[in-house]
């Protein structure tokens, strides 16, 4: 199935590594130009021409700007923005062990960067008539974890912002639309002394047991297994196309099932 997105520029922002990255190869092989933004950038600069790396820290005012600015420096326009950046620290001590400090600076990067950025764009897609923004949430959005709780919220917030963007800017032809995966093994997990690494301690396994026994017995995710960054990549690449020229507003879980309230 041909997604149509010749020539089209989209900007994913948190495109150094796993479901960023893999937007990045999805969109530039269905013949995007692609803005590669992240702190370190340098894989996706390996992707080829179409792909324009930008190290951009976002978590600063001026990040979002530097991206979008990029992207209209060399091709004119900005035709999509994936929202994908996004910190999730692991609380062991839940609610009570996030400071002041750790709220602040997990709603500057989820948040305030998917403000900034969309705030950027939209003035551009309204005058083109045309645009869709995809904004990565998660299913603690709907499901928050206490290990979680900072993260939930600002999953939760970008949940309910896109849809005030679709509903506000529809009428000019702009939609917004969130992805919402479950667990998914990036880099996060595999890194050393990443979730990989703690599962395996914690329930005395080799690390790929201990994925296992985490997605099945833990989190009971009817398809049996953790995600893979190129199956959400797929699903942004189509709300990014025309093919999802009627789909706005909505949240596309990709987390195997593992949400089941509406």
């Amino acid at each position: 199935m041909e997604l149509h997105l010749e020539e089209r520029v989209a900007v994913v922002t948190g495109a150094g590594a796993g479901i960023g990255l893999a937007t990045v190869r999805t969109l530039r092989d269905a013949g995007a130009h692609v803005v590669a933004v992240s702190r370190d950038p340098s894989a996706a600069a390996a992707l080829g021409p179409d792909v324009e790396a930008v190290p951009v820290d976002l978590s600063r005012p001026d990040g979002p700007r530097r991206a979008i600015d990029a992207a209209i420096d060399r091709w004119g326009t900005v035709d999509v923005l994936v929202n994908n950046v996004g910190q999730f620290p692991y609380r062991e001590g839940g609610f009570l062990s996030v400071t002041d400090a750790d709220w602040a600076e997990l709603l500057e990067v989820n948040l305030s960067s998917m403000i900034r950025a969309c705030r950027l764009v939209l003035p551009t897609m309204v005058a083109a008539g045309r645009g869709s923004i995809v904004s990565v949430a998660s299913d603690v959005g709907r499901a928050p974890d206490p290990f979680l709780v900072d993260y939930s919220v600002t999953k939760a917030a970008i949940l309910r912002l896109s849809k005030a963007i679709a509903t506000e800017f529809g009428p000019a032809g702009v939609r917004s639309n969130c992805v919402s995966p479950g667990p998914t093994r990036t880099k996060g997990w595999e890194r050393p002394g990443g979730f990989t690494d703690a599962l395996a301690d914690e329930y005395g396994l080799d690390r790929d047991d201990a994925v296992a026994h985490f997605a099945v017995e833990v989190r009971q995710t009817p398809l049996g297994r953790l995600g893979r960054p190129d199956e959400v990549a797929s699903v942004i690449a189509y709300l990014a196309s025309d093919l999802a020229g009627h789909v706005t507003g909505a949240d596309h879980r990709v987390d195997g099932g593992l949400v089941a309230a509406a």
